[in-house]
């Protein structure tokens, strides 16, 4: 517990990834935008979370010291305890930054490097719910009709729009239960997992809820969300 009797919450911001589909010589979270780099707003919102205690920052190899120089210590991003190597596969990366937790007791909050515009209201939220249900992720109900396909694209079936939702990061857990999956997780072979709710799911048999994160938390992923992007930060600096 923190001094206030709130339980310790650690972020694990993922940096590690490669961007191909950006198409850029810079790794995306490197790219500038509006005159900083684009993890340093990710950064900024932990740093000055009333939720987030410290920050593992999970970064691609030869990287670390990069980022200390070139980013934490020019931002002044205080929050960033520990700096791991990340590995070839997002769940490989998780599992890296999971080993460098330093409290079992605390909360982990486990985001997406690129979702830049996480907010503070989205990371109450998450502890929120991670207090009453153990493992929770950020998400918004599908503003599309979703179609399953086979394996020639032929829709096979229309799910009810009303119960699909679009998963986001943060993705929140009791340490130990995230933890204990992702380690079970590592163990096995041929499994896939596109985010740490199906680990959860898979490994252990959890139900995680589903909160409310934000349309505007988008994952910084092609060209066109980087134009996204800054026009959302040039609306926040006009207004």
């Amino acid at each position: 517990m923190t001094k206030h009797g709130k339980k310790k919450c650690t972020a694990i911001v993922l940096a590690a990834g490669q961007g191909r589909r950006m198409g850029s010589a810079v790794q995306k979270q490197y790219i500038e935008l509006e005159g900083k780099p684009l993890i340093y707003y990710t950064l900024q919102t932990f740093e000055k979370s009333e939720v987030i205690d410290d920050v593992i920052l999970v970064v691609g190899p030869g990287q670390i010291a990069y980022v200390q120089e070139e980013i934490l210590d020019p931002y002044h991003i205080e929050k960033v305890h520990t700096i791991v190597e990340g590995g070839k596969e997002r769940y490989e990366s998780v599992f890296r930054g999971l080993q460098a937790v330093k409290d079992s007791e605390c909360y982990v909050f486990i985001h997406d490097g690129a979702r830049m515009f996480v907010d503070e209201a989205i990371l109450q939220r998450g502890y929120e719910y991670v207090e009453k249900y153990g493992a929770c992720v950020a998400g918004m109900p599908s503003k599309d009709t979703v179609k399953m396909v086979d394996e020639e694209n032929f829709a096979v079936s229309t799910p009810d729009r009303r119960f699909v939702w679009t998963v986001q990061t943060p993705q929140v857990f009791e340490y130990s239960l995230i933890e204990e999956a992702y380690s079970k997780l590592m163990k096995e072979e041929g499994i896939q997992v596109t985010d740490d709710a199906m680990v959860a799911e898979q490994m252990l048999g959890v139900s995680v809820r589903l909160f409310e994160g934000s349309y505007r938390n988008l994952k910084i992923t092609t060209p066109e969300d980087l134009e996204i992007a800054g026009t959302f930060l040039q609306n926040a600096s006009a207004s």
